[in-house]
């Protein structure tokens, strides 16, 4: 499918569909720091090809969406939660089931207690709470805390920055099964020469978090399904736990040395996994005041 940029409120972002409109609607929600591209498409037409109708999209500051001056991003983390209802409003579409991974997955939280009539269902991959709740969570593996506090990287110099996000990859792969260093170069190779501006997708890293009032997990009034991997370096998998405790409608799916994010092994449990989860009967249904 061709990317279609689409303008919304002023702001222009770079989407892309896969399959039938006429089918279920998924929004992919992808980290901070990261384009579309690593929502894969064969991820997508997996989804696809059992009767969703896909669009993953490219946050401010990634691919091809907006860009903004580097360290002067102009928005906040409740933009970035705005965007993915404008994606779904340039669409036309009301309501849809919402995956989000890292980052993208507490998005996907705050879209389903800001935006509650925009989520049927969610899928929370690799991801945390993003609003605390009771009780201290693990941090990261000491091995991530020593690559990310070591890590000096210009993110301006296509070669120095493949190199960094090939490495970072390594790392969030978890070290328990064999890395694919081939296919994430040739990935991260092709999200570098894409953007507008590889460097951009630091003004990520210090987003305010913007006017979204605080609200508990509870609140979550949506069928949840949580994907955690035993083996994710950043988020350990008692986080994923904890999401799927707090959500009244919540479930944990470990998955057993998976690292964190959506790694190419797993996708045969994952998108059967969303396809059962997103299926009808399975997700709260859009009515008439909502649509």
């Amino acid at each position: 499918m061709a990317e279609n940029v689409v303008e919304s409120d002023g702001i222009t972002l770079c989407t892309e569909s896969f399959g039938d409109p006429s089918d279920p609607p998924v929004l992919l929600v992808m980290g901070l720091g990261a384009s579309m591209l690593w929502w894969e498409e064969g991820f997508c037409r997996m989804l696809a090809e059992g009767g969703r109708f896909v669009i993953r999209y490219d946050h401010r500051d990634t691919g091809r969406s907006v860009t903004y001056e580097p360290g002067r991003p102009g928005y906040t983390g409740a933009d970035l939660v705005g965007d993915a209802a404008r994606v779904l409003d340039a669409y036309g579409i009301p309501a849809a089931h919402v995956v989000g991974v890292s980052a993208g997955g507490a998005l996907a939280q705050l879209l389903a207690l800001h935006y509650a009539d925009r989520v049927l269902s969610l899928v929370l991959i690799s991801t945390s709470c993003a609003v605390p709740g009771d009780g201290e969570l693990p941090p990261p593996t000491e091995e991530f805390m020593r690559f990310v506090s070591d890590a000096h990287v210009d993110r301006s110099a296509g070669d120095s920055a493949i190199a960094y996000q090939v490495a970072y990859a390594r790392m969030l792969a978890g070290g328990r099964r064999p890395f694919d260093e081939a296919a994430a170069r040739s990935l991260v190779r092709r999200d570098v020469e894409r953007a507008h501006d590889f460097s951009a997708a630091r003004n990520h890293d210090s987003l305010p978090d913007g006017e979204l009032s605080p609200a508990p997990l509870s609140s979550i009034a949506v069928p949840t399904l949580v994907i955690h991997g035993t083996a994710d370096p950043m988020f350990p998998l008692r986080h994923g736990a904890a999401l799927a405790e707090q959500i009244p409608d919540g479930r944990l799916l470990a998955l057993e040395d998976t690292g964190h994010g959506v790694e190419r092994a797993d996708w045969p449990t994952i998108v059967p996994a969303i396809l059962e989860h997103t299926a009808a009967g399975n997700a709260r249904q859009v009515g008439p005041s909502e649509s």
